[in-house]
C-alpha cells in the first residue's frame, strides 16, 4: 500500500513528540496510584494476565506494533471470539457493527468498569513513549479489521491511506466528540480529517477535551 503523506513542518512534528512524553511522563506518575488499584482488581475478578494478550495494531506506514491495554475481557477473549463456534453468531455481529459490540459477554466486571471510562488504555502511554503511538491521532486498527472494513467499504481505501501516514493516538478527535459507535466509514473519514487538520493547537484542544469524554463516558468503546 502507498501512504498519502499530508506533510507538516519539522517544527509541528518535533513540538508534537515533545508533547507526547512530557504529557505521558507527567500522566504515568499521576496515574500511578489508580494503576495499582486496577491491578489489584483485575487480578481479584478474574484469571488471567494484567494486561490484554490482544493481536498486534497497524500502526504509522502499516507497521505492526503491540498496543498495551488493561485487561478488561476473559482471557483469550479475541480467539474465543474468532474461533469458538459457539460465539459464530456474535462474531457476525461484532463484524457487521464495524467490529464493535455493545453487550460484549467477554467483559469482566472491572473490565466494564475501567472500558467505560477508558481507564483500560492507560498502558498505552508506554507505547506513546516508544514512539509507537501519539496522545493524538487516529484509532490503531487491528489488520483483519482494516482489511474486511475497506472490503465492505471500498470507497474509504484511499482514507486508510492518509490514516496509515501517522501514528494512531491515545485519542483522537472522534472519540471525544462522543461518537464512538458510528460505523468504519464514517469514523475513518474524520480521523482522515484529523491528519489533514493537525496542528499544534488542535492537539491540545483534543487533549483538553479527552478527560471530560472519559469521566462522561462518551468516548468509550
Amino acid at each position: 500500500m502507498v501512504y498519502v503523506q499530508v506533510k507538516k513542518s519539522v517544527y509541528y512534528e518535533f513540538i508534537k513528540r515533545l508533547i507526547d512524553i512530557v504529557f505521558s511522563l507527567f500522566l504515568l506518575i499521576l496515574f500511578s496510584p489508580i494503576i495499582l488499584l486496577i491491578v489489584l482488581a483485575i487480578v481479584l475478578d478474574s484469571i488471567g494476565p494484567i494486561l490484554a494478550d490482544t493481536p498486534e495494531r497497524v500502526g504509522k506506514s502499516g507497521r505492526l506494533f503491540k498496543m498495551y491495554k488493561f485487561r478488561s475481557m476473559v482471557q483469550n477473549a479475541h480467539e474465543i471470539l474468532r474461533e469458538n463456534p459457539q460465539y459464530a453468531d456474535l462474531f457476525n455481529i461484532y463484524k457487521k457493527g464495524s467490529y464493535k459490540l455493545k453487550d460484549d459477554p467477554r467483559i469482566t466486571l472491572v473490565g466494564r468498569f475501567i472500558r467505560k471510562y477508558s481507564l483500560d488504555e492507560i498502558p498505552q502511554l508506554v507505547n506513546i513513549l516508544k514512539g509507537e503511538m501519539s496522545l493524538v491521532g487516529p484509532r490503531a486498527y487491528y489488520p483483519d479489521e482494516l482489511r474486511e472494513q475497506q472490503k465492505s467499504y471500498p470507497e474509504t481505501r484511499d482514507l486508510a491511506k492518509v490514516v496509515l501516514s501517522v501514528k494512531p493516538g491515545l485519542t483522537g478527535f472522534w472519540q471525544v466528540s462522543g461518537r464512538s459507535e458510528i460505523n468504519f466509514d464514517k469514523r475513518i473519514q474524520m480521523d482522515a480529517d484529523y491528519v489533514h487538520k493537525r496542528s499544534i493547537l488542535y492537539d491540545l484542544y483534543i487533549i483538553l477535551k479527552t478527560p471530560w469524554a472519559m469521566v462522561s463516558g462518551k468516548g468509550a468503546l
